[in-house]
């Protein structure tokens, strides 16, 4: 009995218990990506930046009045060197674009990016895109218990992910946030938990198949869309971010979005969008029985539509199709980001280098109708975050998307205006009004606004946020 097959089983039945096995791990220690980076040690990027202290928020007017409207804006110093701060603003009709209040946080060069506000209305959180790069802080909370003068809370950040993108509130507390890049700006970030105290307890996915394919894929969430209902979450992958900075061999865009298990928050599936070139937004359409969600590809200029309980030909959960094409000069337009009416009849498309707002009518998905003039010069340039008012009667746009500088290779022309648009009853837009913030914050270097949550407080016993 001399055969290999005979030497390897003499092999196995001398050899020590499993208890003493030394075998290789499934998921490698990669300080930054699986592992924590050890303490006060710098990630090596090579683009780190000194985290010199910020200059101190120059003297505003705040104003008194108590608009039953009011805007939030999650902002940077456009010199970089001032402090970020939230800018709150009233959008009544009588005192539209009036300062309320400038609520700053300890630290400048954050590049400012999503906003969301908690499932009871208190807090405000903020990420920032960029903080990695002087070893800050990635989120930032504010108190907004008295609406029209919020204070700063805490800041915090990731111990494996870091590139704070969208955020979603939990019924009981605390927040579900895509931080798009690991602690390294690198391939894989995570789908991060808080608690009600706004504490970080997860960085998800955490079991082994989970971290196996977000190790073996591209994994870079940006989008983010929750079902409490169906039980189910969508992420959709969009740039690695640290090959968006110099020396960079090119953006490295990602095709694909993750189906989640909402109770476990376990990966059920991966959706790919063939050639989608960054798929940026992903969110669930109201109302659809399917539990529908629309999706943008970038690269494409095209809609999505992703069926979660769907299966394929080959029995995985999760489809993808086509829906609509916004056209030509919707392909490659850096960012396309997204919003939908609370009755799931209207969507609405930021374009961001096409200088372009587009609107779908999506009541009938089997009949969509474009909305908008695709030729149209509309009053905007470099359009990115948009969001539909509580009251479903205007649409808040922010012109701004990232300019990274010298040391990176977006940089995304932009007026830095709030722009507020009105909603017809066929739900086309209407043009309206706009906050500048290059005039209203000059003595910062201007200021560059990325994301805006509004309130209505039309009736103060029953407020409405988003």
């Amino acid at each position: 009995m001399s055969s290999p097959a005979a030497l390897l089983l003499a092999a196995f039945l001398l050899a020590p218990t499993a208890s003493t096995l030394s075998l290789p791990p499934l998921i490698p220690a990669i300080p930054g990506v699986t592992t924590p980076l050890l303490n006060n040690i710098a990630p090596p990027l090579p683009v780190l930046q000194v985290p010199t202290p910020p200059l101190e928020s120059p003297p505003f007017e705040a104003s008194d009045i108590k608009p039953k409207k009011i805007g939030y804006f999650w902002t940077a110093s456009g010199d970089n060197q001032h402090k970020d701060f939230l800018a709150t603003y009233s959008l009544d009709d009588d005192t539209f674009g009036t300062l309320l209040w400038v609520t700053d946080v300890p630290s400048s060069g954050n590049s400012p990016h999503h906003l969301g506000p908690s499932h009871d209305g208190k807090t405000l959180i903020g990420g920032g895109l960029l903080s990695l790069l002087k070893t800050q802080d990635t989120a930032f909370y504010f108190d907004v218990t008295d609406p029209y003068r919020p204070t700063f809370k805490k800041s915090n950040r990731a111990l494996l992910s870091s590139i704070t993108d969208e955020i979603r509130a939990k019924p009981d507390g605390g927040f579900l946030i895509t931080y798009m890049g690991s602690a390294l700006g690198t391939s894989p970030g995570r789908l991060v938990e808080t608690d009600a105290d706004f504490n970080i307890i997860h960085e998800w996915p955490e079991n082994t198949d989970g971290l196996l394919n977000i190790l073996g894929e591209q994994f870079s969430p940006h989008g983010l869309t929750v079902d409490f209902d169906k039980n189910i979450i969508l992420t959709s992958d969009f740039v690695v971010p640290l090959s968006i900075l110099k020396p960079s061999l090119g953006i490295q865009r990602a095709n694909t979005l993750r189906l989640w298990d909402l109770p476990s928050r376990e990966i059920i599936s991966t959706i790919e969008i063939p050639d989608g070139g960054g798929i940026q937004d992903v969110k669930f359409i109201p109302g659809n029985a399917e539990g529908a969600a629309l999706a943008t590809a970038v690269h494409l200029g095209q809609v999505w539509i992703i069926y979660p309980f769907r299966k394929d030909g080959s029995g995985k959960q999760g489809v993808a199709k086509l829906l609509y094409d916004l056209g030509s000069k919707a392909r490659d337009t850096t960012a396309i980001y997204s919003d939908i009416s609370a009755d799931g009849k209207f969507a609405y498309f930021t374009l961001t280098t096409a200088d372009h707002i587009a609107a779908l009518d999506i009541s009938d998905l089997d009949n969509v109708k474009r909305l908008d003039d695709p030729d149209e010069d509309q009053p905007t340039i470099g359009p990115h975050y948009i969001k539909i008012t509580p009251d479903q009667k205007h649409i808040v746009v922010t012109d701004y998307f990232v300019q990274t500088g010298e040391i990176g290779l977006i940089n995304t022309p932009a007026d830095f205006k709030a722009l507020y648009i009105d909603i017809l009853d066929d739900g086309s837009l209407s043009f309206n009004r706009s906050i500048d913030f290059q005039r209203e914050f000059a003595n910062r270097g201007g200021a560059k606004p990325h994301s805006s949550v509004v309130f209505d407080l039309t009736d103060p016993e029953n407020p409405i946020y988003y």
